[in-house]
């Protein structure tokens, strides 16, 4: 099993690639869609070279993966499932949850909320083949009640559950997340792996300025991540994790890709002008009036 990274600097996030050199089967992670949030202009030129490297390789692609609907970047699920129609697109069952309080939040009344709109919905510790490839779905919510991290062979890919030792893990102050679910699902469904499994983070932000990192492993990760170490009791990640939570701003791309990325990647529907619109929800704090 080989895997192929691609980073992505305007959001930080890594797309993979798995795959098999000898039967050509291949998955892949966390496809970016690039936007540019003041014009509007969406464009596939990270997906290109994904694409490239697939058709380069010869491979088959089988699934696009999701470790969870993103809050950072919009997913290219669709550009590639129209290129590759043979590719199912997965993702945690419990997206539902997810749909039905953005759904809520945008006023989307075209919104699904019985995640039909994706291929396939993984439950927890389900296991998949991909022809030569097999992937574990091991449930790793926190971040979001829907986050998933994928176990395939030696290597685990976490998403934002787990990110470099010296960055920590993810966030967990959006709708439904949880700083207890995510200690639990590190600490319960990710460290008893062997020490010497590898993982892939979903997003590297290159703390210190230090070069851009996306593997370590399960031991260093027990033994030295900054804000959850094998030692680390849930009394201290929830206390740590909340205080430090409430100083973060939204993610640049927060409002946009979600829409986009509980719809499994769809844009929103044409309106009768022939173009499509994105909510933005206003928050008036008037200290004036």
């Amino acid at each position: 099993m080989k895997i192929k990274h691609f980073f992505d600097p305007d959001t930080f996030t890594l797309t993979y690639v798995v795959f098999d050199e000898k039967t050509k089967d291949a998955v892949v992670i966390d496809p970016v869609l690039d936007f540019e949030q003041a014009s509007g202009t969406v464009t596939d030129d990270s997906t290109k070279l994904v694409v490239d490297f697939i058709k380069q390789e010869g491979l088959q692609l089988h699934a696009i993966l999701e470790t969870h609907a993103h809050a950072d970047h919009l997913s290219s699920s669709q550009v590639l499932k129209t290129l590759f129609p043979k590719a199912k697109i997965m993702i945690s069952e419990k997206i539902k949850h997810v749909q039905e309080v953005f759904k809520k939040h945008f006023n989307i009344d075209y919104l699904k909320t019985d995640a039909s709109q994706f291929d396939k919905l993984l439950k927890d510790f389900e296991t998949v083949e991909f022809g030569s490839l097999k992937l574990k779905a091991i449930p790793t919510p926190g971040h979001t009640p829907a986050c998933m991290s994928f176990l395939m062979g030696d290597a685990v890919f976490t998403g934002d559950a787990l990110f470099m030792p010296d960055y920590g893990t993810g966030r967990c102050d959006f709708p439904k997340g949880s700083a207890k679910d995510l200690y639990a699902s590190v600490v319960n469904n990710l460290y008893p792996l062997p020490d010497a499994t590898r993982v892939f983070v979903g997003h590297d932000y290159s703390p210190g300025g230090r070069e851009m990192k996306f593997e370590t492993t399960i031991g260093e990760s027990k033994k030295s991540n900054i804000q959850l170490k094998a030692s680390t009791t849930e009394t201290e990640f929830v206390s740590f994790r909340e205080a430090r939570d409430k100083t973060l701003k939204a993610p640049r791309l927060l409002l946009p890709s979600i829409q986009v990325n509980i719809d499994a990647g769809h844009l929103p529907p044409s309106e009768e002008n022939g173009k499509s619109y994105l909510k933005l929800p206003l928050k008036p704090v008037l200290r004036l009036v």
